[in-house]
Parts: C-alpha cells; structure tokens; sequence
C-alpha cells in the first residue's frame, strides 16, 4: 500500500513545488486536482493542477518525468462537479470536461479517475437514480472503451458552503447496490471516503468489506461528531454543525480497524488523504502541518 494526498489543498503552488515537497516528506503517490480554469465557489473545487484541456502526449510526457524523478506515481485524476445539475448545460460541459481527464489519465498511464455522481438537490434519492441510469452508463463506456477506472467518492455534498444548490447520490450502501446494478461493468467502482459514513451513523469498516471489490481508491478523512453541537440542533440541524471534517487521528474514525479491513479485503493501492480541516487551514505552512499529522498517523500501517 502507498500514502498520498490530494493535492486541492495547496492551490497556489505549482504541480513541481507539491511534487517536491511531497517527495521531501515521504509521500508516495499524488492525487491529482484536475478542474476546468473557471471559477468555481466551493470550497476547494476549481484546483488545476493539470490542465487536462491542453495536455498532449509531449505535455503528458513532461508530467511523468516530473513525477518520476520525485519518486512519485500519480493515484488518480480528481474533478468533482455534478454531473446531474438541472442546469443540463453546467451538466453537459462537466460531462465533456470528465471525458477530456479520462483522456489525461490515457496520456498519463495513470489508471483511476476520482469523481463524483452529482444530483439534482430538488429530486428524491430515488428520481435521481433515474437520473443516473440515464446518464452514466455512457459515461462509463467512455472510460472502460480506453481501461480507465471511474471511482465516486460517497460524499453527500448537503453543505451549502460547499455546493451550493447541489448534492452527490452516491452516499450510502443501498444507494451503491443500485447503482452497481445499474452500471455492472468493473471499470465503475468507489473512491472510498470513511467520514462521510460516520456522520451518517454508517459503519465505516463494515462497508470495506461488503464492497471490497469494488473500492478503486481510498481517502483518508476523519470525522469529529461535536456532541453539544449534535444535542442544540440535532441531527437535521443547519449546517450539519456537529459534524467537522477532520485530519486522520483528529476523529472519530477508527483507523486501526479500517486499515486491517482494508488489508483484509485484498486493497493495495493508495491510502489518500484528503485534507478539509479547518484548524489546519489559512496559509500553506498550517495545510503542510496538517499533511505532515496525517502522514505519521497514517505511515505505521503502510506497507
């Protein structure tokens, strides 16, 4: 198994200076921010770290010599927008701008890329679905046509600072199982984020077993339930307040016995950490602080 980041949390520095400083630190694999150049409100989101629009096969081959002379592989492209937006024309340009990263991810030999399902925030889970079973299947014969993996991550994206008008479907087990039924095909599987579970009360090591098969790429994100958040506003509260995004170690995560699912299950790809805590935010040197926290909890158990 190898350690990495995604790299949207640093979106002033160059793809050279994360590349260096990644090596520096022990890191072993990067996840690469793949957005359009455009501006885009949510937090993190419109990081580019290729510009996958203007890469060719020279482009690609100065990427690879980048990271190959860092000591680095690239785990994923990551692009994360709503492919399910009733605006069909925000959906129709994320559509074509996910075919042009799963066209980067060819030129780059990198074999996964990150992302989510999207939602229409005024829809039902099940209409949704609908929605997905018009949408995706095509989507995911456009990856499997060139042996790229498409791997959602199971955030719900309900936050208004975070996606304003927007959601992701694919955020619990049964919503999973409908999808996979829908989109049997291999290249088609999870980019498996452990905090999203537990603020929904989701077992976060049960599910790396019963999908073991189907996890492609794997965040590590903690999450802290703040209890006298949880008791004044409940579970439906504004904001979903009592539930903060956190550093690995930094939450309620059991990562002892994620790990050992993991190992257990047969994964051995990257464990990537997705940085999102606020207490390790505000300038470059406070988000490499964090990476660095994550990093030697996570290290005793890469091998």
């Amino acid at each position: 198994m190898k350690l990495g980041f995604l790299t949207a949390a640093l979106p002033e520095l160059t793809l050279g200076e994360i590349a260096a400083w990644a090596a520096e630190e022990r890191f072993q694999m990067l996840e690469i921010a793949c957005w359009p150049h455009q501006k885009v409100t949510r937090r993190y989101g419109g990081v580019t770290h290729i510009d996958v629009a203007e890469l060719d096969k020279a482009g690609a081959t100065e990427v690879r010599a980048l990271l190959d002379g860092n000591g680095l592989d690239i785990s994923s492209l990551a692009y994360y927008p709503n492919y399910l937006d009733p605006d069909a024309e925000v959906a129709g340009a994320a559509i074509d701008h996910l075919k042009q990263v799963i066209d980067a991810a060819v030129l780059l030999e990198v074999p996964i890329v990150g992302t989510f399902v999207g939602a229409d925030q005024s829809k039902s889970a099940r209409e949704n679905m609908e929605s997905f079973a018009r949408v995706w299947p095509a989507i995911v014969a456009y990856a499997a046509e060139r042996e790229i993996k498409i791997a959602i991550e199971n955030c719900p994206m309900v936050w208004e600072q975070t996606w304003p008008g927007g959601q992701n479907v694919a955020y619990s087990p049964a919503l999973w199982k409908q999808m996979f039924e829908i989109i049997p095909d291999e290249h088609f599987g999870l980019n498996m984020d452990p905090s999203h579970l537990i603020w929904q009360f989701i077992d976060e090591v049960r599910v790396i077993h019963d999908f073991a098969d189907r996890i492609f790429h794997f965040h590590a994100k903690d999450m802290e339930i703040d209890r006298e958040m949880l008791y004044q506003d409940g579970v439906l509260g504004c904001g979903f307040t009592w539930a903060i995004p956190r550093l690995p170690g930094l939450g309620q995560a059991r990562w002892p016995e994620i790990m050992a699912a993991l190992y257990r299950s047969g994964y051995d790809y990257v464990v990537s950490i997705e940085h999102e805590d606020r207490k390790f935010e505000g300038s470059e040197e406070l988000v490499k602080r964090g990476f660095r926290l994550s990093r030697d909890v996570l290290e005793p158990w890469i091998k």
